[in-house]
């Protein structure tokens, strides 16, 4: 299933509902090219991650260029929602002690 990226708009919060995998290099970029685009205009983005369904190392590499590329600008990146297998990842790469991460949209949006 290819990659399938919203934007959802929320003051000046920019929430990115993504819905497929995050495993092929092409797959990967969209993720920080939509991060990076929604920094133009909020201060803060928000990257659902409940519909995804894998990531490989392209996934969080891209994952991690949207981390800094946002503390660069003085902004925050935010992931919520991620399945079991990509929280597992996450913690086995210790990529969970650099990304914030968080259980969901709603969880993000109240820090």
């Amino acid at each position: 299933m290819e990659l399938d990226l919203e934007r959802r708009p929320s003051g000046d919060t920019m929430v990115i509902p993504c819905r497929g995998r995050m495993i092929s290099r092409e797959e990967a970029v969209a993720v920080s090219r939509a991060v990076e685009d929604a920094l133009r205009t909020s201060r803060e983005v928000v990257l659902d991650l409940e519909g995804v369904q894998g990531v490989d190392s392209a996934g969080l590499g891209e994952l991690v260029v949207a981390h800094i590329s946002a503390e660069e600008q003085g902004k925050t990146v935010k992931m919520v929602g991620a399945n079991r297998a990509v929280s597992e990842l996450l913690e086995l790469t210790n990529l969970i002690s650099v990304l914030a991460t968080y259980p969901s949209v709603a969880a993000a949006m109240e820090i």
